[in-house]
């Protein structure tokens, strides 16, 4: 497992903790500090930044990840309840469609966040190194 890897792992377990970005990032510098080298670090910052995709639905998707697949669930629910209600196994395929539409998404969006939490806190660090005395 690469370090990018391991940092994005790390990045996922702190999403699922209820807490600002600033005490995630504040947790994940603990630990990007003690087990990555400055130098591994600028590498894994250089691959992040040339990696995070800059068109406008990745962004949506990153930060409403949720509200972007709340329709999907929606014409997944449809499908489920028009199939049993009016047995047309037609129907199902729409909730096949839907959910994993859905799931695709919040997978996509959970990835992209924890790509942006790795970069935030590598950019915390960078700044940090370069001016000891602000923090």
């Amino acid at each position: 497992m690469s370090q990018l890897e391991r940092l994005l792992l790390m990045a996922e377990d702190e999403l699922t903790q209820y807490s600002t970005d600033a005490r995630k990032i504040e947790k994940l510098r603990q630990k990007v500090s003690l087990s990555v080298s400055r130098v591994e670090q600028q590498r894994i910052q250089a691959e992040l930044k040339a990696d995070m995709p800059t068109d406008a639905i990745s962004e949506l998707i990153e930060k409403q990840r949720q509200t972007v697949a709340l329709p999907f669930w929606g014409i997944a629910g449809l499908g489920l309840l028009l199939g049993i209600s009016f047995m047309q196994p037609l129907d199902f395929v729409a909730t096949i469609l839907g959910t994993v539409a859905a799931i695709k998404i919040q997978q996509r969006g959970w990835k992209l966040q924890s790509r942006r939490l790795v970069l935030q806190t590598l950019e915390d660090l960078e700044q940090r190194m370069n001016n000891p005395a602000s923090s």
